[in-house]
Formats: C-alpha cells, sequence, structure tokens
C-alpha cells in the first residue's frame, strides 16, 4: 500500500522583499492529520511562509507541495481540498452570517452543510445578524467557518486569534481541538506560545526566516533541560553585581542570564535551586525583590535560543 504523501512539503524556502529576508531556507514537513505550529514574534517570516504554502505568494525560490500536489500545475484542485483563515478577513459587512456562509459554500464543487457549520462554529443565534454588528470574536468564528464549510482536508489559520479576548481565544481553541480531533490536517501560526503548546502536535520555532527549533511542545521544553524558571530582582543591584558564573553552579540551577536587572535561572530542582540563591544573596549582601516561579514554557525555550524575549523580538 503507497503510503499518503505528507499534508504539506516545504524544502529550501526563500523570499525576499528587497533588502529584507523574509524567510531565508525553510524546511518543514507537516504530516496527515497533524496539527503544526509555526511559531515566532512578528517579522518572523511565519505569515510569508504560510502565504508562499497558501499560493497567494510566489517564493523566490524552494519547493512547496501541498497534499502531494503544487502551485503551478494543480492549483484548482488544490483550492477545492483546502481551508484558508487569513490574519485579517475582511467580509461584506452588509451581508448576514447566514448569506456570507452561502457565498464561501457555492465556491466549492463539495462542502458541507451550511446550517451545521454555522452551528458547529457556535454562531445559530446570529444566523440572521449582519456581519458589521459581530463582535471581534464572532467575526473570527465566521472566518473560521468560511475556512471550513468547504469540507478542507488541510486548514491554514494563519494567527486566527490575535486581538480577541480571553473568552473568545478559549472559544476558537476549543473549535480547533475539535477540527484536529476528527483528522484534518491544520498549519497554525502564532506567537502566543500557550497557544502552541494547547494546540499543536508539532511547533517550528521560527526567527529572522528560519527555523531555530522543532518538535513537540513537550520535546522543546525537555530540551531546555530545565522543569522550571526563576526570576528575581535585587533593588539597586546593577546587572554585574552577581556573577552569571556564581548561580549557574548554585545547587539545581542549570543556566543564568540577566537583563534589564531582572535575573532568570533556569532550573532542574527547585527545592535546591530557590535555598540556594537567598543563601547566595545574602553571602552577597544583596536584598531581594521580586521573586516569581513558573514552569517551562514555549517562551522560554524561544528565550533561550535567541536571548531575546518573544515580546521584544
Amino acid at each position: 500500500m503507497t503510503p499518503s504523501p505528507p499534508a504539506l512539503l516545504v524544502k529550501g524556502l526563500h523570499k525576499n522583499y528587497g533588502d529584507v529576508v523574509a524567510v531565508d531556507g525553510l524546511d518543514l514537513t507537516v504530516g496527515a492529520g497533524e496539527c503544526f505550529g509555526l511559531l515566532g514574534p512578528n517579522g518572523a517570516g511565519k505569515t510569508t511562509t504560510i502565504e508562499i504554502c497558501e499560493g497567494l505568494t510566489e517564493p523566490d525560490a524552494g519547493v512547496v507541495e501541498v497534499l502531494g500536489r503544487r502551485w503551478d500545475s494543480d492549483e484548482r484542485a488544490l483550492r477545492e481540498r483546502l481551508g484558508i483563515q487569513l490574519q485579517e478577513t475582511q467580509l461584506a459587512e452588509k451581508l448576514t452570517v447566514d448569506e456570507t456562509v452561502k457565498l464561501f459554500r457555492s465556491f466549492y464543487t463539495r462542502g458541507r452543510d451550511v446550517n451545521d457549520v454555522i452551528d458547529v462554529v457556535q454562531l445559530g443565534e446570529k444566523r440572521s445578524a449582519r456581519v458589521g454588528k459581530l463582535s471581534g470574536g464572532q467575526k473570527q468564528r465566521l472566518a473560521l467557518a468560511c475556512a471550513i464549510v468547504g469540507d478542507p482536508e488541510l486548514l491554514f489559520l494563519d494567527e486566527p486569534t490575535t486581538g480577541l479576548d480571553p473568552q473568545s481565544r478559549r472559544q476558537l481553541w476549543d473549535l480547533i481541538i475539535e477540527l484536529r480531533a476528527s483528522g484534518r490536517s491544520i498549519v497554525l501560526t502564532t506567537h502566543y506560545m500557550d497557544e502552541a503548546e494547547r494546540l499543536c502536535d508539532r511547533v517550528a520555532i521560527v526567527d529572522h526566516g528560519r527555523v531555530i527549533a522543532l518538535g513537540s511542545p513537550r520535546e522543546l521544553i525537555a530540551s531546555l533541560g530545565a522543569e522550571h524558571v526563576v526570576e528575581f530582582t535585587s533593588p539597586g543591584a546593577a546587572d554585574g553585581a552577581i556573577d552569571l558564573d556564581a548561580l549557574r553552579a548554585l545547587d539545581g540551577v542549570t543556566s543564568a542570564r540577566v537583563h534589564d536587572g531582572r535575573w532568570t535561572l533556569e532550573v532542574s530542582e527547585l527545592a535546591r535551586a530557590v535555598p540556594a540563591l537567598l543563601a547566595e544573596l545574602r553571602h552577597r549582601n544583596l536584598a531581594l525583590g521580586e521573586l516569581a516561579t513558573h514552569s517551562a514554557t514555549l517562551e522560554d525555550v524561544f528565550v533561550s535560543l535567541t536571548g531575546r524575549q518573544l515580546r521584544d523580538a
């Protein structure tokens, strides 16, 4: 039996805009039935990459195969098999929810029942409401309805929850989890690391147009060699007031760094590292200001790889 092709295969992808390198030799493989995340800060090249994969942007170099086909020879067939939610979807504000989904359903030879799709995205009560009257979260769910009404095998979601309030984000997460459970392949771009940890089977962390880490969220977090992160400040202490090598040598600490008066320790055992840190501060006659701990996350992986906070990147 011939194995199914990957949902998405990308090799040596390059894209420049003038002197700006948006994508720089990027390679990706997304398996059938996988929810795959492209993670990174704004400007990392995520949206350019996904637009090339969607057939909306021409690459300067590289190979893109979607569901075993290529855009230059199979565009019409591919459009029938894909669902796309753009970073910003401009829908006709005078149309109702029902009219909008029916319009998008008409683009496909085969697809899902319109009423069923509206119910799936929890807009049944807004069926007759005009798009311009919907909230931000409702508009995002409507955009998702338009993306899935053709019953796609592969779904592209570009920053689907950006700008949403926490409740709307959670609602959209639940919908994506249901789509993943139905066996569809999903490619998701986001700069929310908690979103990727919750939704994705595997993730690629992208920075400056390149993949700098690839694996499951659990694998990438485990690669830190630390289960927890400790952050602390010391009032009046300059960045060089505490020797980083001394911090790295503390019991249970695997790495240490400092930025703008805030020290960050990656630690393997919290119960050993925190007492050792407090003893070190006493030894240096330094006061403790803030002290915070959290379980290691994909955000910490990004910082470890780049030396920058995701929000500052």
